[in-house]
């Protein structure tokens, strides 16, 4: 073991206690909980989502899964080294894209439905136009970005031309696709950035990452507006309210959380019944229901107001991976290492 530099002890000395000290002033001027104010408000149901769809064809872990802005496909990313783009209501594959590397780790459907894109362990964001065919007949690959130094965990569309990544260099980088120049790279966290949800407005965004915090962004800045602070283990999953001022989180920790921008507060603390992990999280169209990816196989469902517990969805024989809600609130796609991809409503 290295000899700890009493410098670097000192800092980190520091820094807890500033965290400590930020936590005991926001404590100071929360002056009452969610649960204690919605306590008189009606029950919501007991989730009732159930299997539509199982969209079969990769032939390995899936780890990724995200919808077009159309709320009728999706495209998912596999270990088995494929891109699969799905019409939901049908059930069948639109598009096979075969990559070039197997170790997928996050995809993206840009709004419009023009563009998807992936990484992963090959340090690099890939991006397809499915509208365009090269000579195999699969969806013609536009644009290779390299020069990550560390695994690419998350990316998003802003529009056709501009994309938002998270890496496990602790970089956030806005790219130009026109140009396959990068606009903006900086460091964002001390740990790898995992998990990226965008606003409603697309104008801001936030990070999850392995450094236990979340941060939010403006898309025109490289300084994070606000910090959160609460987790106690990786923050593996963001999701933004659909009212632009909250958004929820998923951790290692075992807990899925809201957090209320405007007040700079954690709002809602969610538990399982059980003791697993989560990987994954969403948000109902309403806001109403958090729902979380989980270790245990399972999809755990929360009433947001309330802070209690409304059920689990249970068809997957692996963990889920990820989830991802259609825009326009009907269905719930989420995908395992089961192989197996699940549509719900």
């Amino acid at each position: 073991m290295p000899k700890e530099d009493p410098e670097a002890t000192a800092l980190k000395k520091e820094l807890t206690d500033l965290i400590a000290k930020v936590k005991a002033e926001q404590e100071k001027v929360a002056d009452a909980k969610l649960a204690e104010k919605c306590g008189d408000m009606g029950d919501v149901s007991k989730i009732r989502l159930t299997t539509k769809k199982t969209l079969k064809g990769h032939i390995n872990k899936v780890n990724s899964v995200h919808y077009s802005g159309d709320s009728r496909h999706c495209v998912t990313g596999s270990l088995d080294g494929k891109l699969i783009i799905w019409d939901t209501w049908s059930g069948n594959k639109v598009q096979v894209i075969p990559l070039r590397s197997a170790w997928v780790m996050s995809v993206a459907f840009a709004p419009s439905g023009n563009f998807v894109a992936c990484g992963g362990m090959d340090n690099m964001c890939t991006v397809y136009d499915v509208n365009n065919r090269d000579s195999t007949g699969a969806a013609k690959m536009v644009r290779e970005l390299a020069g990550y130094e560390g695994f690419l965990s998350s990316c998003r569309f802003l529009d056709d031309t501009h994309i938002l990544t998270g890496s496990g260099d602790m970089k956030i980088c806005i790219w130009d696709l026109e140009a396959g120049k990068r606009n903006m790279e900086f460091d964002a966290h001390a740990g790898d950035v995992v998990s990226i949800s965008l606003a409603p407005d697309m104008k801001t965004y936030v990070t999850g990452s392995v450094d236990k915090t979340c941060k939010l962004w403006d898309v025109r800045e490289d300084k994070a507006k606000q910090t959160f602070f609460g987790h106690d283990a990786d923050v593996n999953s963001v999701c933004y309210h659909n009212s632009g001022q909250a958004f929820a989180t998923a951790s290692e920790d075992k807990t899925a959380r809201l957090f209320d921008i405007r007040s700079d507060q954690q709002l809602g603390h969610y538990t399982p019944p059980g003791n697993s992990g989560f990987t994954s999280c969403g948000l109902s169209l309403s806001g109403r229901y958090l729902l979380a990816g989980s270790d245990d196989n399972a999809i755990h469902s929360w009433d947001t107001l309330k802070v209690t517990h409304t059920g689990t969805l249970n068809a997957h024989e692996n963990r889920v991976t990820s989830i991802s809600f259609a825009p326009n609130g009907i269905a719930l796609a989420s995908c395992s290492w089961d192989q197996s991809v699940k549509v719900w409503g």
